[in-house]
């Protein structure tokens, strides 16, 4: 097995966000490491409301893989809050600031504060595919059977 890729951070204002932690597994299995807010203020987001929250940092991420920005479980569930391009991915020539596109989905206004817990980032392998153009694709059982096909 391959060791794991290293995923370099940089601080992008040590001195302001110096109390920000930065992406981080918080078990010993978790497959995602949670990311935090780097807002100035209290941010409010009315439901319906989408808001492009600063981390901080940026990364390096090395070629051949991404990673994924996905939502945590208990944010959604308890208040609605997701991200509006669930899961968004980073690629691996992308220097800038790692901003989470957030939406309440909720009924309520949800704050997000200084520090809090946002999402959630999983490193994934990745592959570019060789594409080839065809006259006819082979058939399968379903074929074109789309959305519902299998009965459920």
């Amino acid at each position: 097995m391959a060791p794991p890729p290293v995923i370099k951070f940089q601080r992008l204002q040590p001195d302001l966000d110096a109390d920000i932690p930065m992406p981080q597994y918080m078990t010993a299995h978790a497959a995602g490491m949670d990311v935090c807010a780097a807002v100035a203020n209290d941010t409010t987001l009315e439901p319906g409301a989408i808001r492009l929250i600063p981390t901080g940092f940026a990364m390096a991420i090395p070629t051949g893989f991404e990673v994924q920005v996905r939502p945590r479980s208990g944010l959604a569930v308890r208040y609605g809050l997701g991200l509006i391009n669930s899961p968004g991915t980073i690629d691996a020539d992308y220097r800038g600031e790692v901003k989470i596109a957030v939406i309440n989905l909720g009924p309520e206004p949800y704050t997000i504060c200084r520090g809090d817990r946002i999402a959630q980032m999983v490193v994934q392998q990745v592959h570019h595919a060789r594409l080839k153009v065809v006259a006819q694709l082979d058939e399968t059982d379903r074929n074109t059977g789309g959305f519902g096909h299998t009965g459920k």
